[in-house]
C-alpha cells in the first residue's frame, strides 16, 4: 500500500462507505503517500483512519481481507493479465 493512487482509491471508497472515515489522519496520510520511505499495512490503515472493507488477522490463518471493490483494486495494479480481462468483461457487459 505504497501508491499514491492507491491511497485514493481507498480514500474515496471509505468516504463513500463509512461515515465515521477519519478523514483528517487521511488527509496526513495521502500527503505522505509516495515517497520511498512511506510504508503502510493494512493493519495500520485500518486503525489510523477506522476504515471498513479491509480486515487485517494476524497469526495463524492470518491475512488482510478486502471488499471486492478494494480486491480490484490491487489486482489491477499487480496484473496485467487481469486487467486487460477486466476491460474486455466491462466493455462486453456495456455492449449487451
Amino acid at each position: 500500500m505504497r501508491r499514491k493512487d492507491t491511497i485514493e482509491f481507498l480514500g474515496l471508497w471509505k468516504s463513500l462507505n463509512n461515515m465515521n472515515f477519519n478523514s483528517v489522519e487521511f488527509d496526513r496520510i495521502k500527503s505522505e503517500a509516495g515517497y520511498n520511505s512511506f510504508t503502510l499495512s493494512p493493519k495500520k490503515w485500518v486503525e489510523k483512519t477506522g476504515a471498513i472493507g479491509i480486515i487485517s488477522k494476524g497469526g495463524r490463518y492470518g491475512g488482510a481481507f478486502a471488499h471486492t471493490d478494494i480486491a480490484f483494486e490491487f489486482a489491477l495494479c499487480i496484473s496485467a493479465e487481469f486487467k486487460m480481462y477486466v476491460i474486455q468483461d466491462y466493455k462486453r457487459l456495456k455492449s449487451d
